[in-house]
């Protein structure tokens, strides 16, 4: 066994009794669930010496024992990207439209392209703050979402920036094609979201998740899906695809979260119909109110011109 490597015996206690297997290793051992998974799914989990699934319940006095490797780091990879576009730069911040299919930094796992990746293609020095593969990041959209996001470039401009985003002093609108027509047309979704207990990517309402707020409003209602403008008080992972389908409302194309994939096909869309519009802050250096917009990018447009016309 390598240095790099752990192993770990411990006995199931009893206020564990019952919970999943996962949900124990990663309780007794302090992993997150995502770490956890890939555990077990390596067989490197054991319980009373035999390799358990996620699913299976723990009883009192089981023994479990764990190997567990160094987690592997993410790396930069310097490499300019097809359909990104720095919107906005000076010596403390740039402003990117990302594309669709496209990681705000490297993780683990992912082995596409990243926003990170795109500056250091391009020559853009960005903050040395932050964990090494998310240096300068002080918010993300998700792979499938494309539109607005600001990097730190300074350091003084992180800690600003990540001050403001805690204080949720900075304007993040989207605009989102959901299907059918919300009830009220205009509304306030106010509730919490953790991670879903049976897949893994995906987010879910839960009493015991994290506070989550959504604002939204109609711009466009037609026969099989409206336009609406979404402002976050929150940045939760997911959370207007998260929302959304709780009202039973998912984005257009969002099969992940419920969405008709009948309709999907039929907009020509293979991802959620989900775009951040518009990004406002104030300027972390002059204290000056800055805010950036950026149309739809072809996919979303050609979609909602289909729906438009399905009227």
């Amino acid at each position: 066994m390598s240095e790099a490597t752990e192993r770990k015996v411990v006995s199931v206690p009893e206020g564990l009794a019952g919970e999943r297997v996962d949900v124990a290793v990663s309780r007794l051992l302090g992993l997150s669930r995502s770490r956890v998974g890939d555990l077990l799914a390596d067989g490197l989990v054991e319980l009373d010496g035999e390799v358990p699934q996620k699913s299976t319940r723990v009883e009192p006095g089981m023994l479990l024992e764990a190997t567990i490797p160094a987690p592997r780091v993410a790396t930069v990879v310097a490499e300019t990207v097809a359909g990104m576009h720095i919107v906005f730069q000076d010596d403390d911040i740039v402003v990117v439209d990302k594309p669709v299919g496209v990681a705000a930094h490297p993780s683990v796992g992912w082995e596409g392209p990243t926003v990170v990746g795109h500056l250091a293609g391009a020559g853009v020095r960005i903050s040395t703050s932050g964990a090494p593969e998310r240096q300068g990041i002080v918010q993300r959209l998700d792979v499938g979402t494309s539109g607005l996001m600001t990097i730190a470039k300074s350091e003084h401009a992180y800690t600003v920036l990540k001050q403001a985003f805690r204080d949720r002093a900075v304007d993040k609108t989207y605009h989102a094609l959901v299907q059918g027509h919300p009830d009220p047309h205009t509304g306030t979704i106010d509730a919490p979201i953790a991670r879903h207990p049976k897949h893994d990517f995906k987010f879910t309402v839960r009493a015991d998740g994290r506070p989550s707020i959504t604002h939204y409003d109609t711009l466009e209602a037609h026969r099989y899906a409206s336009l609406l403008t979404i402002a976050l008080e929150t940045g939760r992972t997911h959370q207007i695809r998260v929302h959304m389908s709780a009202l039973h409302h998912p984005c257009v194309g969002d099969l992940q979260y419920g969405a008709d994939p009948t309709l999907a096909q039929r907009v020509g869309l293979e991802r959620q119909w989900l775009h951040a519009v518009r990004l406002g802050f104030d300027h972390p250096r002059t204290g000056e109110w800055v805010e950036f917009t950026t149309p739809y990018p072809e996919d979303l447009q050609a979609a909602l011109d289909v729906v438009r016309d399905l009227d």
